[in-house]
C-alpha cells in the first residue's frame, strides 16, 4: 500500500528557512523526512537546522544560493556524502517587486527571472541528475496564484510562475519514466513576516481578502499536506501537475 508517510526520505528544501519554506521543512519533518532546508542566509540556515533536529530529525546546515551552482552542487555533495541519497527536493527560493511593467527596467526583469525561473531550472538540473541516475525522486516546485491570473504591476513575477508550472510540465514530460515526478504547488494569498503589513492594511490587501471565497488568508500550514502528498508514494502516478492551495481564488466571480 502506498503510503503519505515520509519515514526515511531525505528532502532537500531550497528557500527553505523562511516563509512558506519554513513552513514546508518543518512539516516534511516532522511527517518523517530528513530535511536539509536551505538559503542565503547562514543565520536562519542555522535556526532552521534546530528546529528540525528539535523534531528528532537529522540536517545539514549548509547554505546556497539557486543564482549560485556551485552553491547547490555543493549542497548536493554534502547531502549525498552524509545521507546517501535525495528523495525529495522543493524549490520555494523566489523574489517580488512591484514595478509599473512600463518602467520596469531589464535587470529587475532578469534579476527575479533569474531567481524564480532560473534557480528552479538549476536546482532540478542539479539535484535531478542524481535523482535520475539512482530513479527515484519527487521535485515539486512553488508555482503561483499569479501564474494563473493577473496581479497588477508584478508582471516580471507572474511570468516567471507561469514559466515554472511550464518548465514543470516539461520535466515531467522528460523525467517521469525514468522515476523522477515533478509537481508544483501554486499557493494563493498566504500571510507572512514580508507580506503582513501589505495584507493587514492596504486596499490591495482588502481586495485580495475580498476575492478568496474563504473569507480569510492562508496560514503557511495549510500548504503543508500538499507538499507531503506531492512528496509521498502515494502521489506515484501525479505528476506534470500545479496543484493550487489557494481559499478558492480562482474559483471565485462574484463574492457579494
Amino acid at each position: 500500500m502506498q503510503t503519505l508517510g515520509l519515514e526515511g526520505k531525505i528532502a532537500v528544501i531550497t528557500g527553505g528557512t523562511s516563509g512558506i519554506g519554513r513552513a514546508l521543512s518543518l512539516g516534511l519533518a516532522e511527517a518523517g523526512a530528513d530535511v536539509v532546508a536551505t538559503a542565503r542566509r547562514q543565520q536562519q540556515v542555522n535556526e532552521t537546522a534546530q528546529e528540525i533536529e528539535a523534531r528528532g530529525r537529522k540536517t545539514l546546515r549548509l547554505a546556497a544560493d539557486v543564482c549560485d551552482r556551485a552553491s547547490l552542487e555543493r549542497l548536493l555533495a554534502a547531502t549525498l556524502d552524509k545521507f546517501g541519497k535525495v528523495d525529495i527536493l522543493i524549490n520555494c527560493a523566489g523574489k517580488i517587486k512591484r514595478t509599473p511593467t512600463l518602467s520596469v527596467s531589464e535587470e529587475e526583469w532578469a534579476d527575479i527571472l533569474n531567481t524564480n525561473l532560473t534557480g528552479t531550472l538549476r536546482a532540478c538540473q542539479v539535484f535531478g541528475k542524481a535523482m535520475l541516475d539512482r530513479g527515484y525522486g519527487r521535485i515539486v516546485n512553488i508555482s503561483s496564484l499569479n501564474a494563473f491570473v493577473a496581479l497588477t504591476e508584478v508582471a516580471a513575477y507572474a511570468a516567471s510562475k507561469a514559466a515554472v508550472g511550464s518548465l514543470t510540465r516539461s520535466l515531467a514530460v522528460e523525467w517521469s519514466k525514468k522515476g523522477v515526478t515533478v509537481n508544483a504547488i501554486a499557493p494563493g494569498v498566504f500571510r507572512t513576516d514580508l507580506n503582513r503589513e501589505l495584507l493587514d492594511n492596504s486596499p490591495r490587501g482588502k481586495e485580495l481578502l475580498m476575492r478568496t471565497p474563504m473569507g480569510r488568508f492562508g496560514n503557511t500550514q495549510e500548504l503543508v499536506g500538499a507538499a507531503i502528498y506531492l512528496a509521498s508514494d502515494a502521489a506515484s502516478f501525479v505528476t506534470g501537475q500545479s496543484l493550487v492551495v489557494d481559499g478558492g481564488f480562482l474559483a471565485s466571480g462574484v463574492n457579494q
